[in-house]
């Protein structure tokens, strides 16, 4: 199939580039609304209780969970009369506003307590902005741009949750142009210095720009018929440019070797397809496999994600393939032009140089010279830069993850600062029906009452649970019914997530004579961990045994992909346990910019990080056995095939996790600290891999096995001899007059 793509491709070279420039550039323009379609939600698991109470407190009393904070600042006390005509004022003005509901404020709730800061110069307006995510985000910034500001003497800041969302959307935006403006022009030095040509060196760029725009295209596409979150789009620029780098790099580097062989660019085109584009296919969906595991998990935030790593390792994968040649046959051997280092002379057309002489080889050979005592200090130092990881704290993102300039991370600093923000982390318990036993409703709210982490029990007209005394009920429990429906909110001691959420397990554990659901902030996050956690299993079982299957396609072994496995699940230990001690315990955070420890991993990075760093882990993985399975067959000596197979891959596979890693690097550069730890995670994974654990660890790994890594059952053989993906070797042709070595 490959040889005949490219014949179609050295055909058809111009009709390729038309087709894939227009198309890429509809892709791109599509991508100018990408945003608009785009959400910041989705970190929640639609299927669960909280989701459920939600929807019941929704249908059943016209209420929403209050997801719209402001936080009104006056140079008087809030209690003054002038102070207090402002604030009631405002408060009824936005409760005018079409699409905002339940708005109440210090001043129209009796001057509850829960609502005034310490200092007595600050309040809080509560409300609910309707809609779903999309609509309500919109409409928060069509709010802001009106009230946001200096009012009648009175500065009005706005944060709360649908605050957060709009403002996670923006930045993600903003993050993913800065990602390209560092990325790109950096990249493009390393390859020149990888390359030594110019040309050579832009063609890689290139092909990203065309998958980046394609992707995004697609995207736009996905976007219109399903929810995708805004941190697709992150995942979509840099992934794609580093990938498309990564198998560009590859190709381009065959190519070059093929001509050094004495083959002409069309002959030249064709082996490299052949024998490198049968790796980047099997990379490609190595990392989409790994992505789309994620699609397991409810929460549409790391569907998302998974949605995006899939499209874009594919099309990545595929431009390379197409595109890539097209613009080779065009350039031929102008590909050296530009050359920016002289060439060095005296070096034959068919040897570099001898293969036993390189670093490479060299350093292959002494490793497998002492296999046991090198696998062991590498192993038990990566162990021990996994150990951090043990002590992770998982937790959902909030308003933290956003930098100190954002409008929703400083009121929520402030809340938790100066007011009780305990009440802000009610909890709603709702039941739907079976409420009309007024007895057995108040005996229920009593003994949450008495919960040890639980303030107070109250209905929206005031307390009807207070602290340990639970006051009988009345006739003002009537307002907070509807039919056979009841809600009341539990209130927690402390502010603490750790004491909500132990909490909700707590008042899940009560019987109830009712269906009683438990919803809030606190359960939403609970219930978020515990769908990752129910479905973790099912993604990790698809990878493994996905990436089991490919990798015996690959190899043809029946050890090596298990070794290939384990050996990548130890470098992520590694990159885990890094992550643990700068984002959890906030060591080095200095160097990541702009971001605040929080004391606790996003239980959702620990996720996308796994399915990304994964499969790119697995990549450098697949070009170095695919290489030794190459040269095995051609000496039949399992450490020939280790140390020659790791020599010829070495270089460009140092390169490529150069390149691919400056790209990531550039995640750092973003205002959110959950992609901050995606641009740490991703390199830390990639150089891991492509450093200690192929020139150390699997080279010794492979020596203890010997033959026997290479052993698989006679069915299995014939299995592989029909439907293995394996690197061919191109057959020598004859030199060209004319021709020169031509050396990166």
């Amino acid at each position: 199939m490959l040889d005949r793509l490219a014949g179609f491709v050295v055909r058809r070279r111009l009709a390729v580039l038309v087709v894939g420039l227009l198309l890429a550039v509809v892709g791109g323009v599509a991508s100018t609304t990408l945003f608009d379609k785009l959400t910041a939600g989705g970190f929640d698991d639609p299927k669960s209780e909280s989701s459920r109470a939600i929807t019941a407190l929704d249908k059943r009393f016209g209420q929403g969970l209050p997801n719209l904070t402001l936080l009104v600042t006056s140079k008087g006390r809030v209690d003054d009369p002038s102070v207090t005509a402002a604030g009631t004022e405002l408060t009824r003005k936005l409760g005018e506003e079409p699409g905002v509901a339940n708005v109440s404020s210090y001043w129209t709730t009796g001057k509850a307590p829960q609502l005034r800061g310490k200092s007595g110069h600050k309040a809080l307006i509560m409300g609910t902005v309707t809609g779903d995510d999309t609509t309500s985000q919109k409409r928060v910034a069509e709010l802001a741009d009106r009230y946001e500001g200096s009012r009648g003497g009175l500065e009005v800041k706005f944060g709360g949750y649908t605050k957060f969302q709009r403002e996670l959307l923006e930045q993600g935006q903003k993050d993913a142009t800065t990602g390209e403006t560092v990325a790109i022009p950096i990249t493009l030095v390393a390859l020149v210095f990888i390359f030594g040509s110019a040309v050579a060196a832009a063609l890689p760029l290139a092909v990203a720009l065309v998958a980046m725009m394609l992707t995004m295209g697609l995207t736009w596409i996905l976007a219109s018929v399903t929810t995708v979150g805004s941190l697709a789009a992150s995942v979509v620029t840099l992934l794609g440019l580093g990938l498309a780098i990564d198998y560009s790099l590859l190709m381009v580097s065959r190519y070059r070797e093929e001509l050094r062989s004495g083959l002409a660019p069309p002959e030249a085109i064709r082996a490299m397809l052949t024998s490198a584009g049968r790796t980047v296919t099997f990379s490609a969906l190595t990392v989409a496999v790994s992505s789309l595991a994620m699609a397991w998990f409810p929460l549409q935030a790391v569907r998302s994600m998974g949605y995006a790593g899939a499209l874009t390792a594919l099309l990545s994968g595929a431009s390379s393939l197409i595109v890539l040649p097209a613009l080779l046959a065009l350039l031929g051997d102008r590909i050296e032009k530009g050359r920016v280092f002289r060439r060095r002379r005296g070096v034959s057309q068919t040897a570099a140089r001898s293969v036993e002489n390189g670093f490479w080889h060299r350093l292959a050979t002494t490793v497998m010279r002492r296999p046991v005592p090198i696998v062991t200090i590498v192993t038990g130092f990566l162990l021990l830069l996994g150990a951090p990881f043990l002590g992770i704290n998982l937790g959902m993102p909030d308003e933290r993850v956003m930098p100190a300039s954002s409008s929703a991370r400083q009121v929520a600093d402030t809340v938790r600062a100066e007011f009780d923000s305990s009440e802000q982390n009610a909890l709603q318990v709702v039941a739907p029906e079976g409420g009309s036993d007024r007895a057995a409703v108040g005996a229920y709210a009593k003994r949450l009452s008495r919960l040890p982490h639980v303030a107070a029990v109250r209905t929206a007209t005031g307390a009807y649970a207070e602290g340990r005394q639970a006051a009988p009920p009345d006739q003002r429990y009537a307002r907070f019914a509807s039919g056979d429906a009841v809600y009341f909110s539990v209130v927690p001691e402390t502010a603490s997530a750790d004491d909500a959420d132990r909490l909700v397990g707590e008042i899940r554990s009560q019987k109830a004579p009712f269906e009683a659901l438990v919803g809030g902030a606190a359960a939403t996050n609970h219930d978020a961990a515990a769908a990752l956690e129910k479905w973790l299993p099912y993604a990790l079982g698809t990878v493994l045994l996905t990436m089991l299957v490919l990798l015996f396609l690959v190899t043809g072994s029946v050890m090596l992909p298990f070794l290939a496995l384990v050996l990548s699940a130890l470098s992520l230990t590694a990159t885990f346990g890094a992550l643990v001690w700068v984002f959890q315990d906030g060591h080095l955070a200095g160097l990541f910019g702009d971001f605040t420890p929080t004391g606790n991993i996003a239980a959702t990075i620990p996720v996308m990080l796994f399915g990304l760093a994964f499969g790119l882990a697995m990549d450098y993985q697949v070009f170095l056995l695919s290489r030794m399975r190459e040269e095995y067959e051609l000496t039949g000596s399992p450490t020939a095939a280790v140390a020659q197979g790791l020599e010829r891959t070495g270089r460009i596979v140092t390169a490529a996790a150069v390149a691919i890693s400056v790209v990531f690097l550039a995640f750092t550069v973003s205002g959110i600290s959950l992609v901050k730890a995606y641009g740490v995670g991703l390199p830390l994974a990639v150089l891991m891999d492509a450093t200690l654990i192929r020139g150390a660890v699997l080279p010794a790994a492979m020596r203890l096995g010997g033959r026997a890594t290479w052993w698989a059952p006679a069915p299995l053989r014939r299995l592989h001899s029909r439907y293995g993906l394996r690197e061919e070797p191109s057959a020598p042709a004859p030199r060209r007059d004319g021709d020169r070595a031509l050396t990166g």
